[in-house]
Protein backbone atom coordinates (compact mmCIF):
# COMPACT_ATOMS: atom_id res chain seq x y z
CA UNK A 1 0.00 0.00 0.00
CA UNK A 2 0.88 3.48 -0.59
CA UNK A 3 1.05 5.68 2.71
CA UNK A 4 2.62 8.35 4.16
CA UNK A 5 3.42 9.27 7.30
CA UNK A 6 2.18 12.89 8.43
CA UNK A 7 2.94 15.05 10.95
CA UNK A 8 0.82 18.31 12.33
CA UNK A 9 2.32 20.38 14.66
CA UNK A 10 0.23 22.10 16.81
CA UNK A 11 2.47 25.16 18.75
CA UNK A 12 1.95 28.27 20.46
CA UNK A 13 3.40 31.25 18.72
CA UNK A 14 4.14 34.99 19.14
CA UNK A 15 2.82 37.69 17.06
CA UNK A 16 5.82 39.80 16.25
CA UNK A 17 8.28 37.26 17.43
CA UNK A 18 9.24 35.80 14.16
CA UNK A 19 13.06 34.39 15.49
CA UNK A 20 11.37 33.04 18.40
CA UNK A 21 8.33 31.24 16.10
CA UNK A 22 11.12 30.09 13.69
CA UNK A 23 12.95 28.50 16.53
CA UNK A 24 9.96 26.40 18.09
CA UNK A 25 9.23 25.56 14.03
CA UNK A 26 12.63 23.73 13.99
CA UNK A 27 12.09 22.21 16.62
CA UNK A 28 9.27 20.74 16.00
CA UNK A 29 10.83 19.52 12.55
CA UNK A 30 13.77 17.58 14.21
CA UNK A 31 10.80 15.86 16.80
CA UNK A 32 9.15 15.10 13.50
CA UNK A 33 12.08 14.01 11.38
CA UNK A 34 13.19 11.51 14.35
CA UNK A 35 9.84 9.90 13.62
CA UNK A 36 11.10 9.13 9.90
CA UNK A 37 7.96 11.85 9.06
CA UNK A 38 7.36 12.22 5.67
CA UNK A 39 5.82 15.60 5.85
CA UNK A 40 5.58 18.14 9.08
CA UNK A 41 3.06 20.73 8.62
CA UNK A 42 2.44 23.51 11.19
CA UNK A 43 -0.47 26.45 11.58
CA UNK A 44 -1.60 29.36 9.86
CA UNK A 45 1.28 32.72 10.14
CA UNK A 46 3.12 30.53 12.03
CA UNK A 47 6.02 32.22 11.54
CA UNK A 48 4.41 35.81 12.13
CA UNK A 49 1.94 34.84 14.34
CA UNK A 50 -1.85 35.49 14.03
CA UNK A 51 -3.42 37.76 13.76
CA UNK A 52 -0.98 39.86 13.19
CA UNK A 53 -2.97 43.07 12.71
CA UNK A 54 -1.85 46.51 11.58
CA UNK A 55 2.04 44.76 11.75
CA UNK A 56 1.09 43.63 8.00
CA UNK A 57 0.76 47.24 6.82
CA UNK A 58 5.03 47.38 7.92
CA UNK A 59 7.00 46.20 4.68
CA UNK A 60 9.93 45.40 7.04
CA UNK A 61 7.71 42.85 9.07
CA UNK A 62 6.93 41.42 5.68
CA UNK A 63 10.21 41.03 4.60
CA UNK A 64 11.85 39.62 7.87
CA UNK A 65 9.16 36.96 7.89
CA UNK A 66 10.26 36.51 4.39
CA UNK A 67 13.95 36.05 5.56
CA UNK A 68 13.04 33.49 7.70
CA UNK A 69 11.35 31.09 5.67
CA UNK A 70 14.18 30.85 3.52
CA UNK A 71 16.07 30.06 6.70
CA UNK A 72 13.74 26.83 7.35
CA UNK A 73 14.88 25.72 3.66
CA UNK A 74 18.03 23.90 4.60
CA UNK A 75 16.06 22.13 7.39
CA UNK A 76 13.81 20.60 4.39
CA UNK A 77 16.06 17.96 3.25
CA UNK A 78 14.40 14.82 4.32
CA UNK A 79 11.69 16.26 5.32
CA UNK A 80 8.83 18.61 3.38
CA UNK A 81 7.69 21.43 5.58
CA UNK A 82 3.95 22.88 5.33
CA UNK A 83 4.26 26.30 7.31
CA UNK A 84 2.08 29.34 6.95
CA UNK A 85 3.43 32.61 6.27
CA UNK A 86 2.75 35.86 4.46
CA UNK A 87 3.73 35.86 0.92
CA UNK A 88 4.60 39.53 -0.97
CA UNK A 89 3.90 39.78 -4.66
CA UNK A 90 2.18 42.98 -6.02
CA UNK A 91 0.26 42.62 -2.96
CA UNK A 92 0.43 40.52 0.31
CA UNK A 93 -1.12 37.03 0.89
CA UNK A 94 -2.49 34.78 3.73
CA UNK A 95 0.15 31.67 2.38
CA UNK A 96 1.29 28.32 2.67
CA UNK A 97 4.56 27.32 1.72
CA UNK A 98 5.51 24.02 0.55
CA UNK A 99 9.59 23.60 1.48
CA UNK A 100 11.18 20.49 0.07
CA UNK A 101 14.64 19.34 -0.64
CA UNK A 102 16.14 22.93 0.37
CA UNK A 103 13.69 24.48 -1.98
CA UNK A 104 11.10 26.36 -1.65
CA UNK A 105 8.86 24.36 -3.97
CA UNK A 106 5.44 26.11 -4.31
CA UNK A 107 3.36 28.72 -2.15
CA UNK A 108 -0.62 28.50 -1.80
CA UNK A 109 -2.16 31.27 -1.72
CA UNK A 110 -5.64 31.34 0.80
CA UNK A 111 -8.50 31.67 -1.34
CA UNK A 112 -11.57 33.14 1.44
CA UNK A 113 -10.60 35.68 3.54
CA UNK A 114 -13.13 35.81 6.46
CA UNK A 115 -14.24 39.68 7.30
CA UNK A 116 -16.43 38.89 9.63
CA UNK A 117 -16.26 38.31 13.82
CA UNK A 118 -12.75 38.99 15.14
CA UNK A 119 -11.33 38.29 11.62
CA UNK A 120 -10.56 41.37 8.82
CA UNK A 121 -8.42 39.93 6.40
CA UNK A 122 -9.75 41.69 3.76
CA UNK A 123 -8.54 44.70 5.28
CA UNK A 124 -4.31 43.60 5.06
CA UNK A 125 -4.50 40.38 2.42
CA UNK A 126 -5.45 39.91 -1.17
CA UNK A 127 -7.20 36.84 -2.48
CA UNK A 128 -5.76 33.75 -4.03
CA UNK A 129 -6.26 32.36 -7.20
CA UNK A 130 -4.05 29.26 -8.07
CA UNK A 131 -4.75 25.88 -6.75
CA UNK A 132 -2.02 23.58 -6.75
CA UNK A 133 -2.07 19.72 -6.01
CA UNK A 134 1.30 18.31 -5.26
CA UNK A 135 2.18 14.66 -6.30
CA UNK A 136 4.34 13.11 -3.20
CA UNK A 137 5.81 9.92 -4.04
CA UNK A 138 2.57 8.94 -6.13
CA UNK A 139 0.30 10.21 -3.67
CA UNK A 140 -1.79 13.65 -4.69
CA UNK A 141 -1.65 16.40 -2.02
CA UNK A 142 -4.07 19.25 -1.79
CA UNK A 143 -3.37 22.38 0.55
CA UNK A 144 -5.57 25.08 1.41
CA UNK A 145 -5.92 27.63 4.83
CA UNK A 146 -8.39 27.88 7.51
CA UNK A 147 -11.34 29.46 5.73
CA UNK A 148 -10.94 27.40 2.42
CA UNK A 149 -12.24 24.81 3.83
CA UNK A 150 -15.64 25.76 5.55
CA UNK A 151 -17.33 26.37 2.11
CA UNK A 152 -18.38 22.90 0.78
CA UNK A 153 -17.86 23.67 -3.21
CA UNK A 154 -14.52 25.41 -2.32
CA UNK A 155 -10.93 24.70 -2.72
CA UNK A 156 -11.30 21.54 -0.98
CA UNK A 157 -13.82 20.45 -3.31
CA UNK A 158 -12.06 21.50 -6.65
CA UNK A 159 -8.39 19.87 -5.48
CA UNK A 160 -10.15 16.19 -4.76
CA UNK A 161 -12.06 16.60 -8.15
CA UNK A 162 -10.26 18.44 -10.52
CA UNK A 163 -7.14 17.20 -9.03
CA UNK A 164 -7.69 14.00 -7.51
CA UNK A 165 -6.19 14.90 -4.59
CA UNK A 166 -6.47 11.84 -2.12
CA UNK A 167 -5.34 13.90 1.29
CA UNK A 168 -5.95 17.35 2.47
CA UNK A 169 -4.10 19.31 4.55
CA UNK A 170 -5.47 22.47 6.09
CA UNK A 171 -3.62 25.09 8.45
CA UNK A 172 -5.58 26.86 10.17
CA UNK A 173 -5.53 29.65 13.12
CA UNK A 174 -9.21 29.10 14.76
CA UNK A 175 -10.04 31.34 17.78
CA UNK A 176 -11.76 29.40 20.79
CA UNK A 177 -15.46 29.78 21.66
CA UNK A 178 -17.54 27.09 23.50
CA UNK A 179 -19.02 24.49 21.68
CA UNK A 180 -16.88 25.77 18.69
CA UNK A 181 -14.51 22.71 18.45
CA UNK A 182 -17.19 20.19 18.33
CA UNK A 183 -18.98 22.07 15.02
CA UNK A 184 -15.60 22.48 13.64
CA UNK A 185 -14.89 18.55 14.24
CA UNK A 186 -18.77 18.16 12.70
CA UNK A 187 -17.83 20.04 9.55
CA UNK A 188 -14.29 18.20 8.88
CA UNK A 189 -15.99 14.83 9.10
CA UNK A 190 -18.36 16.07 6.59
CA UNK A 191 -15.70 17.03 4.39
CA UNK A 192 -13.92 14.52 4.87
CA UNK A 193 -17.06 12.15 3.27
CA UNK A 194 -18.15 14.31 0.79
CA UNK A 195 -14.90 14.73 -1.30
CA UNK A 196 -13.74 11.31 -0.17
CA UNK A 197 -10.58 12.84 1.23
CA UNK A 198 -7.99 12.18 3.97
CA UNK A 199 -8.49 15.40 5.47
CA UNK A 200 -5.52 16.40 8.03
CA UNK A 201 -6.18 19.77 10.08
CA UNK A 202 -3.94 21.81 11.85
CA UNK A 203 -4.67 24.29 14.49
CA UNK A 204 -2.77 27.24 16.49
CA UNK A 205 -2.85 27.15 20.29
CA UNK A 206 -2.12 29.63 22.67
CA UNK A 207 -3.26 32.92 23.65
CA UNK A 208 -3.21 36.30 21.48
CA UNK A 209 -4.80 39.35 23.07
CA UNK A 210 -8.46 38.60 23.76
CA UNK A 211 -8.17 35.69 21.61
CA UNK A 212 -7.65 32.20 22.44
CA UNK A 213 -6.77 29.17 20.24
CA UNK A 214 -7.59 25.68 21.37
CA UNK A 215 -5.43 23.20 18.78
CA UNK A 216 -7.72 19.69 19.03
CA UNK A 217 -6.34 19.47 15.31
CA UNK A 218 -7.69 15.98 13.90
CA UNK A 219 -6.77 13.60 11.19
CA UNK A 220 -10.30 12.56 9.90
CA UNK A 221 -10.62 9.34 7.31
CA UNK A 222 -11.85 9.64 4.31
CA UNK A 223 -15.19 7.73 5.83
CA UNK A 224 -15.36 10.80 8.24
CA UNK A 225 -14.11 8.76 11.04
CA UNK A 226 -11.27 10.26 13.75
CA UNK A 227 -7.76 8.83 12.81
CA UNK A 228 -6.20 11.04 15.36
CA UNK A 229 -7.17 14.05 17.41
CA UNK A 230 -4.73 16.13 19.61
CA UNK A 231 -5.93 17.57 22.78
CA UNK A 232 -7.20 21.04 23.42
CA UNK A 233 -5.13 23.98 24.76
CA UNK A 234 -2.09 22.32 24.54
CA UNK A 235 1.45 22.23 22.19
CA UNK A 236 1.81 18.77 20.68
CA UNK A 237 2.64 16.54 17.86
CA UNK A 238 0.28 14.31 16.33
CA UNK A 239 2.08 11.57 14.11
CA UNK A 240 -0.10 9.64 11.68
CA UNK A 241 0.65 6.72 8.70
CA UNK A 242 -2.06 7.81 6.12
CA UNK A 243 -2.98 4.89 3.42
CA UNK A 244 -4.36 6.56 -0.04
CA UNK A 245 -5.24 3.64 -1.35
CA UNK A 246 -8.20 3.39 0.90
CA UNK A 247 -9.65 6.59 -0.53
CA UNK A 248 -8.81 4.94 -3.87
CA UNK A 249 -10.90 2.09 -2.92
CA UNK A 250 -14.14 4.11 -1.39
CA UNK A 251 -14.08 5.75 -4.68
CA UNK A 252 -14.96 3.04 -6.79
CA UNK A 253 -17.68 2.27 -5.02
CA UNK A 254 -18.83 5.82 -5.64
CA UNK A 255 -20.65 6.68 -8.87
CA UNK A 256 -21.41 10.20 -8.08
CA UNK A 257 -17.81 10.85 -8.56
CA UNK A 258 -17.82 9.58 -12.06
CA UNK A 259 -20.86 11.96 -12.99
CA UNK A 260 -19.14 15.26 -11.27
CA UNK A 261 -15.82 14.25 -13.35
CA UNK A 262 -17.66 13.61 -16.82
CA UNK A 263 -18.97 17.57 -16.13
CA UNK A 264 -15.68 19.40 -15.51
CA UNK A 265 -15.10 22.14 -18.14
CA UNK A 266 -12.28 21.25 -20.51
CA UNK A 267 -8.58 22.53 -19.16
CA UNK A 268 -9.44 22.62 -15.50
CA UNK A 269 -7.73 19.40 -14.63
CA UNK A 270 -5.06 20.43 -12.33
CA UNK A 271 -1.62 19.69 -12.74
CA UNK A 272 0.20 18.19 -9.92
CA UNK A 273 3.65 19.64 -8.48
CA UNK A 274 5.56 16.81 -8.48
CA UNK A 275 7.70 16.21 -5.13
CA UNK A 276 10.03 13.07 -5.20
CA UNK A 277 11.87 11.61 -2.09
CA UNK A 278 13.17 8.33 -1.32
CA UNK A 279 10.72 6.76 0.72
CA UNK A 280 12.76 4.16 2.87
CA UNK A 281 11.26 1.66 5.29
CA UNK A 282 10.13 3.46 8.89
CA UNK A 283 9.93 1.63 12.17
CA UNK A 284 6.63 0.78 13.24
CA UNK A 285 4.58 3.60 14.28
CA UNK A 286 2.35 3.72 17.85
CA UNK A 287 -1.21 4.05 17.59
CA UNK A 288 -2.44 7.93 17.40
CA UNK A 289 -4.03 9.64 20.49
CA UNK A 290 -7.56 11.00 19.88
CA UNK A 291 -7.79 12.84 22.75
CA UNK A 292 -11.48 12.98 24.44
CA UNK A 293 -14.00 15.56 24.33
CA UNK A 294 -13.62 17.38 27.75
CA UNK A 295 -16.49 18.89 29.16
CA UNK A 296 -17.63 22.45 28.73
CA UNK A 297 -16.75 23.94 32.47
CA UNK A 298 -13.16 22.08 32.17
CA UNK A 299 -12.63 23.62 28.56
CA UNK A 300 -13.19 27.09 29.59
CA UNK A 301 -11.06 27.06 32.56
CA UNK A 302 -8.02 25.79 31.02
CA UNK A 303 -8.89 27.80 28.10
CA UNK A 304 -8.85 30.91 30.76
CA UNK A 305 -5.56 29.34 31.72
CA UNK A 306 -3.97 29.76 28.82
CA UNK A 307 -5.39 33.07 28.36
CA UNK A 308 -4.23 34.25 30.99
CA UNK A 309 -0.52 32.29 31.03
CA UNK A 310 0.22 33.90 27.64
CA UNK A 311 -0.99 37.39 27.95
CA UNK A 312 0.71 37.79 30.81
CA UNK A 313 4.40 35.74 29.86
CA UNK A 314 3.80 37.08 26.16
CA UNK A 315 3.72 40.67 27.54
CA UNK A 316 6.76 39.88 29.64
CA UNK A 317 4.99 40.19 33.25
CA UNK A 318 5.55 37.37 35.63
CA UNK A 319 3.53 38.74 38.77
CA UNK A 320 0.07 40.23 39.50
CA UNK A 321 -2.41 41.19 41.61
CA UNK A 322 -5.71 42.03 41.81
CA UNK A 323 -8.38 42.61 44.56
CA UNK A 324 -10.17 39.70 46.76
CA UNK A 325 -13.59 40.98 47.65
CA UNK A 326 -15.14 37.91 48.72
CA UNK A 327 -17.29 37.54 46.15
CA UNK A 328 -17.82 34.74 43.54
CA UNK A 329 -16.07 36.83 40.46
CA UNK A 330 -12.85 37.62 42.40
CA UNK A 331 -12.50 33.84 43.68
CA UNK A 332 -12.33 32.61 39.98
CA UNK A 333 -9.86 35.35 38.56
CA UNK A 334 -7.87 34.43 41.58
CA UNK A 335 -8.18 30.61 40.72
CA UNK A 336 -7.26 30.72 37.49
CA UNK A 337 -4.58 33.44 38.37
CA UNK A 338 -3.05 31.07 40.60
CA UNK A 339 -3.59 27.62 38.06
CA UNK A 340 -1.69 29.20 35.40
CA UNK A 341 0.94 31.76 36.84
CA UNK A 342 1.83 29.37 40.34
CA UNK A 343 0.78 30.65 43.39
CA UNK A 344 4.00 32.45 44.27
CA UNK A 345 3.11 35.32 41.63
CA UNK A 346 -0.33 35.61 42.75
CA UNK A 347 -1.30 38.55 45.32
CA UNK A 348 -4.54 39.00 46.10
CA UNK A 349 -5.90 42.49 48.21
CA UNK A 350 -8.71 43.04 50.80
CA UNK A 351 -9.61 46.96 50.71
CA UNK A 352 -13.11 46.35 53.03
CA UNK A 353 -15.10 49.37 53.77
CA UNK A 354 -18.10 49.88 56.54
CA UNK A 355 -20.43 48.45 54.25
CA UNK A 356 -18.03 45.34 53.78
CA UNK A 357 -19.41 41.84 55.69
CA UNK A 358 -17.46 40.26 57.98
CA UNK A 359 -18.18 37.26 56.20
CA UNK A 360 -16.70 38.24 53.43
CA UNK A 361 -13.72 39.49 54.46
CA UNK A 362 -13.07 35.48 56.44
CA UNK A 363 -13.90 34.18 52.74
CA UNK A 364 -11.41 36.44 50.66
CA UNK A 365 -8.35 35.52 53.60
CA UNK A 366 -9.60 32.21 53.34
CA UNK A 367 -9.32 31.54 49.96
CA UNK A 368 -5.87 33.02 50.08
CA UNK A 369 -5.09 31.01 52.59
CA UNK A 370 -5.97 27.77 50.27
CA UNK A 371 -4.44 28.76 46.62
CA UNK A 372 -1.58 29.95 49.42
CA UNK A 373 -0.70 33.34 47.63
CA UNK A 374 0.76 36.83 49.32
CA UNK A 375 -2.83 38.35 50.85
CA UNK A 376 -3.35 41.78 52.42
CA UNK A 377 -5.79 43.88 53.63
CA UNK A 378 -6.06 47.02 53.16
CA UNK A 379 -9.30 49.02 55.01
CA UNK A 380 -10.16 51.75 52.90
CA UNK A 381 -12.75 53.81 55.49
CA UNK A 382 -10.70 56.28 56.40
CA UNK A 383 -9.94 56.97 52.61
CA UNK A 384 -13.44 57.38 51.60
CA UNK A 385 -14.27 59.21 54.76
CA UNK A 386 -11.36 62.06 53.34
CA UNK A 387 -12.92 61.70 49.92
CA UNK A 388 -16.55 62.63 51.20
CA UNK A 389 -15.20 65.25 53.77
CA UNK A 390 -13.36 67.28 51.21
CA UNK A 391 -16.49 66.88 48.58
CA UNK A 392 -18.70 68.22 50.99
CA UNK A 393 -17.98 71.97 49.98
CA UNK A 394 -19.25 70.64 46.34
CA UNK A 395 -22.03 68.38 46.98
CA UNK A 396 -23.31 70.41 49.35
CA UNK A 397 -26.62 69.00 50.45
CA UNK A 398 -27.36 66.81 47.88
CA UNK A 399 -28.58 62.99 49.04
CA UNK A 400 -26.39 59.81 48.76
CA UNK A 401 -26.37 57.84 45.66
CA UNK A 402 -24.32 56.14 43.55
CA UNK A 403 -21.68 58.72 42.95
CA UNK A 404 -21.12 57.53 46.85
CA UNK A 405 -20.88 53.55 45.59
CA UNK A 406 -18.31 54.33 42.82
CA UNK A 407 -15.97 56.49 44.71
CA UNK A 408 -15.35 53.57 47.22
CA UNK A 409 -14.66 51.52 43.72
CA UNK A 410 -11.72 54.20 42.38
CA UNK A 411 -10.18 54.27 45.86
CA UNK A 412 -9.90 50.88 45.78
CA UNK A 413 -8.80 51.06 41.85
CA UNK A 414 -6.26 53.82 43.07
CA UNK A 415 -4.93 51.20 45.27
CA UNK A 416 -4.18 48.27 43.09
CA UNK A 417 -2.59 50.77 40.32
CA UNK A 418 -0.20 51.83 42.83
CA UNK A 419 0.93 48.30 44.21
CA UNK A 420 1.42 47.45 40.28
CA UNK A 421 3.02 50.69 39.56
CA UNK A 422 4.96 50.56 42.34
CA UNK A 423 6.09 46.38 41.79
CA UNK A 424 5.26 45.69 38.45
CA UNK A 425 2.76 43.06 38.75
CA UNK A 426 -0.07 43.62 36.33
CA UNK A 427 -3.57 44.42 38.03
CA UNK A 428 -6.35 41.65 36.65
CA UNK A 429 -9.73 42.80 36.95
CA UNK A 430 -12.30 40.60 38.28
CA UNK A 431 -16.00 41.82 36.27
CA UNK A 432 -18.26 39.65 34.18
CA UNK A 433 -19.60 39.68 30.88
CA UNK A 434 -23.22 40.22 32.99
CA UNK A 435 -21.61 42.87 34.43
CA UNK A 436 -19.89 44.24 31.66
CA UNK A 437 -22.95 43.78 29.50
CA UNK A 438 -25.21 45.93 32.03
CA UNK A 439 -22.56 48.69 32.97
CA UNK A 440 -22.90 46.93 36.75
CA UNK A 441 -19.08 47.82 37.00
CA UNK A 442 -16.94 51.01 37.79
CA UNK A 443 -15.37 53.47 35.34
CA UNK A 444 -11.88 53.58 36.44
CA UNK A 445 -13.29 51.74 39.83
CA UNK A 446 -13.21 47.64 39.63
CA UNK A 447 -12.85 48.15 35.84
CA UNK A 448 -9.00 49.38 36.84
CA UNK A 449 -6.32 46.84 35.30
CA UNK A 450 -4.58 45.45 32.06
CA UNK A 451 -6.42 41.81 31.71
CA UNK A 452 -10.22 41.16 32.16
CA UNK A 453 -9.70 37.82 32.59
CA UNK A 454 -13.81 36.76 32.78
CA UNK A 455 -14.84 39.85 31.10
CA UNK A 456 -16.50 37.39 28.67
CA UNK A 457 -17.86 34.84 31.16
CA UNK A 458 -21.43 35.19 32.61
CA UNK A 459 -22.78 34.92 35.99
CA UNK A 460 -24.30 31.69 35.71
CA UNK A 461 -21.33 30.45 34.05
CA UNK A 462 -18.79 32.04 36.88
CA UNK A 463 -20.34 29.69 39.51
CA UNK A 464 -20.16 26.36 36.89
CA UNK A 465 -16.61 27.51 36.71
CA UNK A 466 -15.62 27.65 40.65
CA UNK A 467 -17.93 24.09 41.06
CA UNK A 468 -15.42 22.55 38.62
CA UNK A 469 -12.35 24.34 40.48
CA UNK A 470 -13.68 22.68 43.32
CA UNK A 471 -14.40 18.94 41.97
CA UNK A 472 -10.31 18.78 40.55
CA UNK A 473 -9.08 19.54 44.23
CA UNK A 474 -8.88 16.34 46.91
CA UNK A 475 -10.62 19.10 49.11
CA UNK A 476 -13.02 21.93 48.32
CA UNK A 477 -10.49 24.59 47.66
CA UNK A 478 -13.15 27.66 47.44
CA UNK A 479 -15.09 28.24 50.32
CA UNK A 480 -19.00 27.20 50.10
CA UNK A 481 -19.78 30.68 51.62
CA UNK A 482 -18.81 32.40 48.65
CA UNK A 483 -20.72 29.99 46.15
CA UNK A 484 -23.90 30.57 48.37
CA UNK A 485 -24.29 33.80 49.65
CA UNK A 486 -26.21 36.51 47.52
CA UNK A 487 -23.77 38.42 44.95
CA UNK A 488 -23.84 42.17 46.46
CA UNK A 489 -21.01 44.84 45.26
CA UNK A 490 -21.29 45.90 48.75
CA UNK A 491 -20.70 49.54 48.78
CA UNK A 492 -23.92 50.10 50.85
CA UNK A 493 -25.65 48.45 53.48
CA UNK A 494 -27.71 45.34 52.93
CA UNK A 495 -26.47 45.73 48.98
CA UNK A 496 -27.82 43.06 46.91
CA UNK A 497 -27.26 42.47 42.56
CA UNK A 498 -31.23 42.00 42.58
CA UNK A 499 -31.63 45.36 43.74
CA UNK A 500 -30.35 46.71 40.49
CA UNK A 501 -30.74 43.99 38.26
CA UNK A 502 -33.06 41.19 37.25
CA UNK A 503 -31.93 37.34 38.74
CA UNK A 504 -28.63 36.47 36.99
CA UNK A 505 -31.10 33.08 36.29
CA UNK A 506 -33.45 35.33 34.12
CA UNK A 507 -30.41 38.11 32.60
CA UNK A 508 -28.11 35.91 31.57
CA UNK A 509 -30.23 34.44 28.86
CA UNK A 510 -31.90 37.25 27.93
CA UNK A 511 -27.95 38.87 27.88
CA UNK A 512 -27.32 36.06 25.13
CA UNK A 513 -30.41 36.93 23.22
CA UNK A 514 -29.74 39.97 22.82
CA UNK A 515 -26.03 40.36 22.94
CA UNK A 516 -25.05 36.68 20.96
CA UNK A 517 -28.18 36.19 19.13
CA UNK A 518 -28.68 39.93 17.92
CA UNK A 519 -32.70 39.07 19.34
CA UNK A 520 -34.97 42.17 18.74
CA UNK A 521 -37.13 43.37 21.06
CA UNK A 522 -40.18 41.72 20.67
CA UNK A 523 -37.96 38.12 19.83
CA UNK A 524 -36.79 37.93 23.61
CA UNK A 525 -40.38 39.05 24.74
CA UNK A 526 -42.19 36.15 22.98
CA UNK A 527 -39.83 33.53 24.74
CA UNK A 528 -41.13 34.64 27.61
CA UNK A 529 -39.79 36.89 29.51
CA UNK A 530 -41.28 39.93 31.16
CA UNK A 531 -41.88 43.10 28.54
CA UNK A 532 -40.14 45.51 31.24
CA UNK A 533 -37.79 43.21 32.32
CA UNK A 534 -36.49 43.17 28.63
CA UNK A 535 -36.30 46.29 27.87
CA UNK A 536 -34.19 47.35 31.13
CA UNK A 537 -31.63 45.27 30.19
CA UNK A 538 -31.72 46.77 26.41
CA UNK A 539 -31.31 50.00 27.39
CA UNK A 540 -28.59 48.90 29.98
CA UNK A 541 -26.35 47.07 27.07
CA UNK A 542 -26.65 50.13 24.97
CA UNK A 543 -26.26 52.78 27.06
CA UNK A 544 -22.95 50.95 28.29
CA UNK A 545 -20.82 50.74 25.20
CA UNK A 546 -19.01 53.62 26.33
CA UNK A 547 -17.98 52.01 29.02
CA UNK A 548 -16.65 48.80 27.85
CA UNK A 549 -14.75 50.90 25.05
CA UNK A 550 -12.38 51.80 27.78
CA UNK A 551 -12.33 48.68 29.23
CA UNK A 552 -9.10 46.42 29.35
CA UNK A 553 -9.24 43.59 27.01
CA UNK A 554 -10.33 40.29 28.30
CA UNK A 555 -10.38 36.25 27.24
CA UNK A 556 -13.06 35.88 24.39
CA UNK A 557 -15.09 32.20 25.35
CA UNK A 558 -18.44 33.25 24.08
CA UNK A 559 -19.80 33.04 20.28
CA UNK A 560 -19.97 36.65 20.94
CA UNK A 561 -17.48 38.99 22.60
CA UNK A 562 -17.54 42.51 23.55
CA UNK A 563 -14.57 44.17 21.76
CA UNK A 564 -13.74 43.34 18.46
CA UNK A 565 -16.21 40.69 18.03
CA UNK A 566 -19.33 43.09 18.73
CA UNK A 567 -19.17 46.67 17.70
CA UNK A 568 -21.61 49.48 18.18
CA UNK A 569 -21.37 52.80 17.79
CA UNK A 570 -20.96 55.06 21.04
CA UNK A 571 -23.33 57.75 19.45
CA UNK A 572 -26.34 56.12 19.01
CA UNK A 573 -29.82 57.31 18.32
CA UNK A 574 -31.51 53.96 17.84
CA UNK A 575 -33.24 52.48 20.67
CA UNK A 576 -35.04 48.84 20.89
CA UNK A 577 -38.01 48.40 22.43
CA UNK A 578 -39.09 51.73 22.48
Amino acid sequence: MRSLRLALAQINVTVGDIDGNFKKIVKYIEQARAQQCDIVAFPEMALTGYPAEDLLLRPEFIDENLDYLHKLLPYSQDITILTGFVDRRDDIFNAAALLHQQKLADVYHKQYLPNYSVFDENRYFQEGSSLPIYRFNDINIGVSICEDIWYPGGPVRDQALYGNAEIIINISASPYAMHRSRDRARMLSVRAQDNEVILAYVNLVGGQDELIFDGQSLVISEEGRFIAKAPAFEETLIISDLHPDNVFNRRLHDPRRRKEKLLIPPGKMLQPVTLSRSNGKKKPLAAPTIAPDPEVAAEVYKGLILGVRDYIGKNRFKKVLLGLSGGVDSTLVCAVAADALGKENVTGISMPSEFTSKQSREDARQLAENFGIEFHEVPITSLYKTYLESLQPLFGDAPPDITEENIQARIRGNILMAMSNKFGAMVLTTGNKSEYATGYCTLYGDMCGGFAVIKDVPKLLVYELCRYRNRQAEHAIIPESILTKAPSAELRHDQKDTDSLPPYEMLDPILTAYVEDDLSFEEIVSQGFDAAIVKKVIRLVDVTEYKRRQSAPGIKITPRAFGKDRRFPITNGFRHGR
